[in-house]
């Protein structure tokens, strides 16, 4: 008999035990409103521990962590939020990283009187810098991890500006849209079972056919640039990939504006999409970060 295949070839044997023991801890899914809107969120782990909140970046959702999460999740409570305007969260009429860093924290405290752990991923990680910056004396730390803080051009910005008009692009079958996925940037390192797994939490079917879950309007007063950033009142550290987008000039301004003691940590062979490509690596460094940052009873 033939052995299973998944949807990219693999075979089914191929597939790590350690990422296939992660999606079988299935979440609880909470909801929860906040400021109107309400907000989906993941949780693995014990009720009462250490919160870790888990952020993801743009047009992303929660289930970019479902293979992370549950291995952070020994000792903390693990939560992957989706902003809104992502995922299965509800729908703004704009959207700012002031707004999505008052999600987050609103999420974690729900679950804890203890101050959280904030990881942010990409634009989660200017969620996680802003969330720093703004509410830094009720965090226990904060964790950008490949976050491109730079100068934002006014082309760039007007390009950001003209998604706002852009109609849903809707296709015929599921099949159809997930074979349209697409990292931005992309790495020929990806896993590719874990990139499906992302694809298939990524889309929706409405009336009209397929679509992409996130708003549109999420990539205005999306970007951070350097002047958004101060020192904050609880320990932040960068995290980037060896190829990824924020490069090493990038990470050095940012070090600077944050006073110019923060950790830097290197994720080797890895791009922008560090959960995607070295999984296992961003878990390890994740889980120092904890063991250094734990909470003092």
């Amino acid at each position: 008999m033939g052995e299973h295949l998944t949807h990219y070839g693999e075979r089914v044997s191929d597939i790590p035990h350690w990422y296939s023991a992660a999606l079988a801890q299935h979440p609880e899914v909470v909801s929860l409103e906040v400021e109107g809107t309400s907000i989906r969120y993941r949780a693995w782990g014990p009720k009462g521990a250490p919160v870790v909140v888990l952020v993801h970046g743009g047009a992303a959702h929660g289930g970019w962590w479902d293979h992370i999460g549950p291995h952070l999740a020994a000792e903390h409570r693990v939560l992957a939020i989706d902003l809104s305007g992502h995922g299965d969260s509800g729908r703004r009429k704009s959207y700012d990283l002031e707004t999505w860093a008052r999600e987050v924290v609103a999420v974690a405290d729900a679950e804890s009187d203890e101050p959280p752990v904030v990881y942010g991923h990409s634009m989660g990680g200017f969620v996680a810098l802003t969330a720093a910056r703004d509410h830094g004396e009720r965090l226990r730390g904060a964790v950008a991890i490949d976050s491109p803080v730079h100068k934002i051009s006014p082309e760039s910005s007007a390009r950001s500006d003209r998604r706002v008009d852009e109609k849903p692009r809707h296709y015929p079958d599921r099949e159809t849209i997930l074979g349209r996925f697409r990292t931005l940037p992309e790495d020929d390192v990806q896993l590719h079972y874990v990139v499906r797994h992302v694809a298939e939490g990524s889309v929706i079917e409405d009336s009209e056919g397929w679509r992409w879950k996130f708003d549109p309007r999420v990539f205005v007063n999306s970007m951070m640039e350097p002047e958004d950033l101060r020192g904050a009142a609880c320990d932040v550290a960068l995290l980037r990939g060896e190829r990824g987008m924020a490069t090493i000039d990038i990470t050095e301004t940012v070090r600077e504006r944050l006073g110019g003691t923060v950790p830097v940590t290197v994720i080797p062979d890895a791009g922008h999409h560090i959960m995607l490509d070295q999984p296992v690596a961003l878990i390890a460094a994740l889980q120092t970060l904890l063991g250094q940052w734990r909470p003092t009873r």
